[in-house]
């Protein structure tokens, strides 16, 4: 599934709110043994392929893509996408699960960055984002007059992030004492899982492993680490 990226921003909410519809939430079908993390500096997408659960370097790349699109929040996609296609274009086999430094399904109209790659590849996808975009942190998922709750400040402790009266996401603790980050689902696959995803990514860091080997080739313009 593709479709142009030189769009006004008007045509890219368009699109965001037509690719939405194919969005599932489900459960990983198989558990995933490889995961390709994935970020963007400036002109440059990489991907950094690693082993699940060891998180072993099995491959990646880097590849250059003009970035034309103007900063909207909400339509990031449309900047960091194409370049993102362009670094996984040579992977000679694509991982199980791909890990965005993004939002999912938290997101105005639920179809972030994280979503939108997703749908285009046909893979599990999952946002795994260091800032806030949209939602309340709250201890429930129904009222959105709920306070605002951090997680608790052990490995692994959550808070529902609530938009509308739905959980789009969860604020987690991947370290003990650390801002948390904000997991969504991206595509095919469903939240509890997204979680124990960032978890089994995180044994030592803040950020997903691959997700910090990916940032580091986007910003160095290396294929390896």
């Amino acid at each position: 599934m593709r479709h142009r990226w030189d769009v006004s921003p008007a045509e890219a909410v368009c699109i965001q709110h037509a690719l939405r519809e194919c969005v599932v939430v489900q459960p990983l079908e198989r558990p995933a043994r490889t995961v390709g993390g994935l970020d963007v500096h400036r002109d440059r997408g990489a991907v950094a392929v690693l082993s699940l659960p060891d998180l072993r370097w099995l491959g990646g790349a880097v590849a250059r893509c003009p970035v034309s699109f103007p900063y909207i929040p909400g339509l990031l996609a449309f900047r960091e996408v194409p370049a993102m296609l362009a670094a996984i274009a040579p992977l000679d086999v694509l991982p199980d699960l791909f890990l965005c430094d993004g939002q999912g399904l938290a997101h105005p109209r639920r179809f972030g960055l994280a979503c939108h790659l997703g749908v285009l590849t046909g893979r599990p996808t999952v946002g795994c984002a260091k800032s806030w975009l949209r939602g309340q942190h709250a201890a429930v998922a129904h009222p959105e007059s709920a306070p605002a709750r951090e997680p608790g400040l052990e490995r692994g402790q959550t808070a529902d992030l609530v938009d509308g009266g739905q959980v789009v996401g969860v604020v987690l603790r991947t370290q003990a004492n650390v801002r948390p980050v904000y997991v969504s689902v991206g595509h095919l696959i469903d939240l509890s899982d997204a979680i124990r995803v960032v978890l089994a990514c995180t044994p030592r860091y803040r950020l997903p492993e691959p997700v910090r080997l990916a940032h580091r080739m986007a910003r160095e313009g290396i294929n390896t680490v």
